[in-house]
């Protein structure tokens, strides 16, 4: 079997040097049955090497939980990455940031009263070694050494940035190190103080950055006396959130990045070569002052689009790999345009009236994290008469008020508001509050959703809650429970749905500019979120959710369609790339 190891300067391949060229491919970020496709494109860009995380949130919704079902079949992946004759590094954090919710973290792991997150706390560490070794048995058979493809498991993610508690890194790493055999890494930004406080002596150390290699490279070196230099993340562009701008980065500029790296001998991992989709609520959001939510698409501006298709970047960097490694003569094809069509949207549903749920009773305002859900109506009876200011203590993370059916207003945590004027305070509240990601990166990671603190009315605190927790995981379904209820279109959050054609082996994007703001499912898979404030305006469908025939489209939409059709639309539209 292949060995592979630490040299003094190299990476050693059977005892000879070894460049990793490596590329980020989420496979839960990606169809599986695209997940050969984009690994062949890697092969022909150049790349030697698939870098993928893990996230232990998706895996473990629950506790007790470790789903490897479909999307999250990481065996699978690897095996796909080897059958295409490439290596591949594993990175299971536990934390992963990754513009993911939570930063990968289990929401409900969170909620432990007491627990120390990413520290030797016994509860953490009782957590994290459990699913560690639900991840080390999906790898041990599948290491280099076993005839696999991984050459390299990663110790937490970017730690120094976080933390400094060494017990706890030297515990990860004992962890994996009695699963795995391959080789250990760590990865900080390369400063000083992050590459002193996230690495350890027996671990390599690696860094995470986009440009100025050489400077990087000298700083890394002096934490790293011995060994190989890696740039674990080389950062080709970056994500969106809503309200922004679409994000990229020069591919000419980027190129002649990596250029210095190859040149000096350094291996890389182009942090993303693909960068995919936040399917379902999966996106993350950051909150540095303001509150910023990521968008649905994570093209990342990468060599392969967020649909696969190869861009100039791509080109650029396999224009420079082949410099330094052999680099196949073919390429990939480029795709036709997608289909161009509309259909009406039908049947349409209030949510209001809590269809196909049911009202449970609170004193009470409980946060979404009591109620295990992303999105619930609030409702109360006023009985006091005149003008009144409705406050919230903090809003987690948007909430539309509605006064007898009637809308009144929206706030947003974004925004920091509190306040809205109700212009009377008599008759039916109803309050649609909706988690849009929770924090990835930072101290506010794994914080209480929904409605934070007391709701008053005139400085008086409300009380007596009837709470209808949304399933959105239903949603696509409500038609077999609840009939249209065409009157209150218009009235808040409705769910509509469409039948459409499709060939079955063309990828569809659905346009949602036309829309406010929701969540969209294509034969009950969800989509993720649009909203028309962008700068995404376009929902990606790949080709393997679709049947050749009739298909279902059902969208929750939480304002006001500008019409009620579905276009879908020749490619993607990810947004103006100027403020």
């Amino acid at each position: 079997m292949p060995d592979f190891a630490i040299g003094a300067s190299d990476f050693l391949l059977d005892g000879r040097p070894f460049q990793i060229i490596s590329g980020a491919l989420h496979y839960f970020r990606v169809h599986p049955d695209c997940w050969a496709d984009r690994i062949e494109k890697a092969r022909q860009m150049g790349l030697n090497t698939i870098e993928t995380y893990v996230p232990w949130n998706l895996h473990s919704p629950r506790p007790g939980e470790f789903d490897t079902t479909g999307i999250l079949d990481l065996g699978r992946f690897l095996r796909e990455v080897a059958a295409a004759g490439m290596y591949a590094i594993v990175r299971p954090g536990p934390y992963i940031c990754a513009e993911l919710d939570n930063g990968g973290l289990p929401p409900w792991l969170l909620r432990t009263p007491g627990i120390g997150v990413r520290r030797y706390e016994p509860q953490f560490m009782t957590a994290v070694t459990s699913y560690l070794e639900s991840v080390l048995e999906i790898v041990r058979p599948l290491q280099i050494d076993r005839g696999g493809p991984v050459l390299l498991v990663q110790v937490e993610n970017e730690y120094g940035a976080f933390g400094s508690d060494q017990t706890y890194l030297k515990a990860l790493a004992d962890v994996i190190r009695s699963g795995v055999g391959v080789p250990l890494v760590t990865v900080d930004q390369p400063t000083d103080e992050m590459l002193g406080a996230g690495g350890l002596d027996d671990v390599l150390r690696t860094g995470s950055f986009g440009s100025r290699v050489a400077e990087r490279l000298e700083t890394l070196r002096k934490h790293q006396p011995s060994g190989p230099l890696m740039c674990m993340e080389f950062w080709d562009g970056w994500f969106d959130y809503w309200g922004g701008r679409h994000h990229t980065t020069s591919a000419a500029d980027a190129a002649a990045e990596l250029d210095a790296l190859l040149a000096a001998g350094a291996s890389v991992n182009i942090y993303m070569f693909h960068g995919g989709t936040n399917f379902g609520l999966t996106s993350g959001a950051n909150d540095k002052g303001v509150y910023r939510a990521t968008v649905t698409s994570y093209d990342y501006d990468a060599p392969l689009d967020e649909a696969g298709q190869p861009t100039e970047k791509y080109f650029a960097f396999r224009d420079v790999i082949s410099r330094y490694a052999p680099v196949p003569t073919s390429v990939p094809a480029a795709a036709p345009p997608a289909p161009e069509f509309n259909v009406a949207l039908t049947d349409p549903i209030s949510l209001l009236a809590c269809p196909g749920g049911t009202w449970s009773e609170h004193d009470q305002v409980p946060t979404l994290d009591e109620l295990d859900a992303r999105l619930a109506i609030f409702r109360t009876t006023l009985r006091h008469g005149g003008p009144a200011a409705l406050t919230f203590g903090e809003i987690r993370d948007r909430v539309q008020v509605f006064l007898d059916g009637a809308p009144v207003g929206v706030l947003e945590r974004e925004r920091h508001e509190r306040t809205i004027m109700l212009p009377h305070a008599r008759g039916r509240l109803e309050l649609v509050v909706e988690d849009m990601g929770r924090v990835n990166y930072g101290p506010r990671i794994g914080e209480p959703k929904g409605l934070i603190g007391p709701v008053s009315l005139g400085g008086t605190e409300l009380s007596g809650w009837s709470v209808c927790m949304i399933d959105l995981d239903h949603l696509p379904h409500l038609w077999q429970s609840a009939g249209p209820t065409p009157s209150t279109v218009g009235t808040g959050p409705t769910a509509w749905r469409a039948t459409f054609q499709a060939d079955g082996h063309s990828d569809l994007f659905l346009r949602t500019d036309a829309w406010g703001k929701g969540f969209a499912w294509v034969n009950g898979f969800c989509l993720g979120r649009y909203w028309r404030r962008g700068p995404q305006q376009t929902l990606y469908i790949p080709a393997p959710l679709l049947v050749a025939g009739p298909n279902n489209l059902a969208i929750l939409e939480l304002e006001t369609p500008d019409s009620p059709t579905a276009t879908f639309t020749v490619g993607a539209w990810l947004g103006h790339t100027d403020l």
